[in-house]
């Protein structure tokens, strides 16, 4: 009830949302406040900060975590307190547009939904607004180096995170972002996150699998997974086919829906990974003596 009355709340503002995705590492907060200039968006929402302009106004910084699954709750908004910190800051701000990152569309709904945000009205991906050879630059450097920016000024990150703060840069506001104005620079800062110390976390589709089985048992003791596979496509998307014998009586639409939000919800919240399908397949039905029928 109460992210409902947070969103028509924003709704009857005329707040607009905007959303910039694209793969971890892709570069996203590098061009967040770019983006930002050119459409006039005064708020930027970045994994776990609330930014205004050169300043964190609430929240907590994913990248400030020890460990990555901690660092993606964070992300997510995940924990009560950080969440309504972040919620009262910005009822207390002035703003109508406000731009939301995300490794997908799905994450930024997520977040928007926490947050009592209305959904994002304009979807921008970053192979919008950066070259596919710029891409592979940032995506080399997050796998190489562990570098990571936050789209602040360097004496801001010292204040709030000086434990991973490692340099800063400056970015000059080119012709394509600024619709006419006088070119500008914006000082971003780099840092590197504790949990990338440890090396690159790799989640194997086997171990996925086991998330799931674990999931369906969770969901419903009842429900008998026959076959299972997870498969990862050229994009890094991932895809998962469940085959399950359910028992006799069992209202198959509504509960097989709510089970594929489960997994879904479940492994997103424990492991950052978004599935961008899950299907259940019902191989057979038992009735009480597992008789197939």
């Amino acid at each position: 009830m109460r992210k409902l009355i947070h969103h028509v709340i924003w709704l009857i503002r005329g707040v607009k949302v905007f959303s910039l995705t694209g793969r971890s590492g892709t570069g996203k907060s590098f061009r967040a406040r770019l983006i930002a200039e050119k459409y006039g968006i005064p708020l930027i929402i970045d994994d776990g900060l609330l930014i205004r302009e050169d300043r964190i106004l609430a929240g907590k910084s994913a990248k400030k975590e020890s460990g990555y699954l901690e660092a993606v709750r964070t992300a997510l908004f995940d924990k009560t307190q950080h969440r309504d910190e972040v919620r009262k800051a910005l009822e207390s701000e002035r703003f109508k547009r406000i731009l939301v990152l995300g490794t997908s569309e799905r994450m930024v709904k997520k977040i928007t939904s926490r947050l009592g945000l209305p959904a994002p009205s304009k979807s921008i991906d970053i192979t919008d607004v950066a070259s596919e050879d710029e891409i592979n630059i940032a995506i080399n450097s997050r796998n190489t180096e562990g570098k990571h920016v936050i789209p602040v000024p360097s004496l801001e990150v010292r204040q709030r995170l000086p434990a991973i703060f490692h340099d800063s840069v400056r970015v000059l506001l080119n012709k394509r972002f600024s619709l006419g104005k006088k070119q500008q620079f914006f000082e971003k800062s780099v840092v590197r996150p504790n949990y990338t110390k440890r090396g690159k976390v790799i989640i194997s589709e086997a171990a996925l699998a086991q998330m799931a089985l674990h999931c369906v048992d969770e969901y419903d003791k009842r429900l008998n997974i026959k076959k299972i596979s997870v498969k990862q496509d050229l994009a890094g998307d991932y895809r998962m086919d469940l085959h399950i014998q359910v028992p006799f009586g069992l209202q198959l639409s509504e509960s097989m829906q709510k089970l594929q939000h489960y997994i879904v919800d479940s492994i997103e919240r424990f492991t950052g990974i978004y599935l961008q399908k899950v299907n259940v397949v019902i191989g057979n039905v038992s009735d009480k003596k597992n008789e197939k029928k």
